[in-house]
Parts: C-alpha cells; sequence; structure tokens
C-alpha cells in the first residue's frame, strides 16, 4: 500500500516543500511539534531507516543538517532537534525541529490546528534562505 507521503511526493495531495532532490523531499509537518518543523523523506519507500542503504541515510543527513542550518536563521529558537520515530507514517522519515525546550520533541504538544497562512509563510521563508545560501537547485518554486 502506499504511504501518504508518497502520495504527497507524487502530486497527489498538496505538501508544502522546501527540498526536492532526485532522492529526497523536505516539507513542513502539517502538526508541527515547534513552528518550523520539517520532515525529511526519501523518495524511496522503506518502513524503517535501518533498511535503507547507507549512501540514502548519509544522504538524508546532509540535507536534515542544511535544513537544520536554515532553521537556526529563520525560526527563533535554541535549537534543532532532530529525531527518526516511524511509529506514524510507515515510510522513513526524519523530523527536524526547532527546539526552545525538550518538550519541542513531544508528539503529545503538536499543533493539530496550525494554520495553512503560517504553514506557507514558514515554507516561504525556509526556501528563501535556502536558495540565499546557495542551494537553489533542489528548492521548489514557491
Amino acid at each position: 500500500m502506499t504511504s501518504i507521503f508518497s502520495r504527497i511526493i507524487a502530486g497527489e495531495i498538496p505538501g508544502r516543500f522546501v527540498w526536492n532532490d532526485e532522492t529526497c523531499v523536505v516539507m513542513l509537518d502539517i502538526r508541527p511539534l515547534h513552528p518550523g518543523h520539517v520532515l525529511v523523506i526519501p523518495k524511496q519507500e522503506v518502513d524503517q531507516w535501518t533498511d535503507l542503504d547507507a549512501e540514502t541515510v548519509g544522504h538524508l543527513m546532509r540535507v536534515a543538517h542544511l535544513v537544520g542550518q536554515t532553521q537556526k536563521r529563520v525560526v527563533p529558537c535554541q535549537r534543532i532537534g532532530l529525531m527518526i520515530a516511524g511509529f506514524e507514517v510507515p515510510h522513513t522519515h526524519v523530523h527536524v525541529v526547532p527546539m526552545s525546550s525538550m518538550a519541542d520533541l513531544n508528539f503529545a504538544n503538536a499543533d493539530p490546528s496550525a494554520k495553512a497562512e503560517d504553514l506557507d509563510a514558514m515554507a516561504k521563508g525556509l526556501r528563501e534562505d535556502l536558495r540565499a545560501a546557495g542551494h537553489g537547485s533542489a528548492i521548489p518554486a514557491d
């Protein structure tokens, strides 16, 4: 069965993308743990990250690192957290979360009613910063 992430990547369901290359996409989480929370998702649909090849895992981490640097510039926060849980959707995804405390990594604190306009503005801000940092070829158009 195709995951919801594969359907979003295929354009069947809308997503707020900030990165798209041959290996992965990065999109805003619609239930953010903190404003600016993104998911780094391989295009290859694999449930557990430990089943991905090492090259893909390395690429996901490099992209998460670049996006995390952007989040630090765009989102008021103390740190950028990184988490791979995998229980929500059976398709590997790396959570990259701006944080002000450890509570920002608790799924019980996710915002189930994040406003579309806030998510759109955040995606635009992250894309603009990534472009300014020289990563334009992987950044989707606004």
